[in-house]
C-alpha cells in the first residue's frame, strides 16, 4: 500500500471501503478517511441513505462510489467488490462495520432462525466482505488493511442478545486468524470494538432514562461515542502509520471498561 506524501496520515491515492457507511460508525470512519484523501466506497441497503451519505462524504473533494450491497449475500459481495476494483483498480483497506443488534429475547425463547438472522449479518457479513477484499488485495500485490468493528458484547455478558454477543465475539478471533495468516502478503488486520455509542441502532436505549441514569455515569469520558470518534482511528488503521501494528483490538470506549 502506498501514499503519495511523507504524511503517514494522508491517503490520497488510496481506495477504501466501508460496508454499513451509510450512517453511524460507517459513515463516521467514511468520513475520516474522505477527509484524509482517500477515495471510498460505501456499501449498505438503502439506496437513499448511501446516496445522501455519498453527497455528504463528496463536500472533502474526493471520489466516492455508494454500492447497494447485503452483506449476507455471497454472490453480491464478490461481484461488488470486483466493481469496486474495476472502478479504482484495487483497493487498500475494508472496514467490515455492517451489523444488525438483533430483538432483546430470552435465550430460552431464542429459535435458531432468529440466531442465524444476526449471526448471517455480523458474522458471516463480515467473513465473506473481508475475504473478498484479501482476495483483491494479495491479486494486486499492494499490502492492505483490514478491519472488523466488533463491540464491548465480545468482552462482558449480553443478556437476551446471545447472537449478537456471539458474532462480535466470532469477529474478534476470525481478525487474529486473519491478520496471522495474511501477514505474509503484506495485509494486516484489526478489530475496532466501539462501546457506547449513539446511533440509530442504540436510539431506543439511550431514549430511555432508566438506561442512561445507569450507564452514562460507567463512562469515564461522561458522553455517548459520536461517529466523529472513529473517524481517526479509521485514517490510521487505513494507512502506513498502523504498518506494524496487526492482530489488536482496539477499543474505543471512553474508558468504560476500565471503570
Amino acid at each position: 500500500m502506498t501514499t503519495t506524501s511523507a504524511n503517514p496520515f494522508d491517503l490520497t491515492g488510496h481506495v477504501a471501503v466501508v460496508t454499513g457507511g451509510g450512517s453511524g460508525i460507517g459513515l463516521g470512519m467514511a468520513g475520516g478517511l474522505a477527509r484524509a484523501g482517500a477515495t471510498v466506497a460505501i456499501l449498505g441497503r438503502n439506496a437513499q441513505r448511501l446516496d445522501d451519505a455519498a453527497a455528504t462524504l463528496r463536500t472533502h473533494g474526493n471520489p466516492v462510489l455508494p454500492l447497494v450491497c447485503d452483506v449476507t449475500d455471497e454472490e453480491a459481495v464478490t461481484k461488488t467488490m470486483a466493481r469496486i476494483r474495476d472502478e479504482f483498480g484495487w483497493l487498500d483497506s475494508c472496514f467490515a462495520n455492517a451489523g444488525v443488534r438483533g430483538r432483546f429475547t430470552p435465550v430460552l425463547e431464542t429459535s435458531l432462525a432468529e440466531f442465524r438472522s444476526v449471526t448471517s449479518v455480523d458474522l458471516d457479513g463480515v467473513f465473506l466482505t473481508l475475504r473478498e477484499a484479501a482476495r483483491q488485495m494479495v491479486a494486486a500485490g499492494r499490502g492492505g488493511s483490514l478491519v472488523g468493528v466488533s463491540s464491548l458484547g465480545a468482552f462482558q455478558g449480553m443478556p437476551r442478545q446471545p447472537a449478537y454477543a456471539a458474532s462480535k465475539a466470532g469477529v474478534t478471533s476470525m481478525m487474529d486468524s486473519f491478520a496471522v495468516e495474511l501477514a505474509r502478503h503484506g495485509i494486516r488486520a484489526n478489530t475496532v470494538a466501539p462501546g457506547w455509542f449513539e446511533t440509530e441502532m442504540t436510539s431506543e436505549g439511550m431514549a430511555d432514562e432508566r438506561f442512561t441514569s445507569r450507564v452514562l455515569p460507567r463512562v469515564p469520558v461522561r458522553r455517548w461515542g459520536a461517529a466523529e470518534d472513529v473517524a481517526g482511528v479509521a485514517v490510521y488503521l487505513a494507512g502506513p502509520a498502523s504498518a506494524y501494528h496487526t492482530g489488536d483490538v482496539l477499543r474505543l470506549d471512553g474508558g468504560y471498561l476500565k471503570f
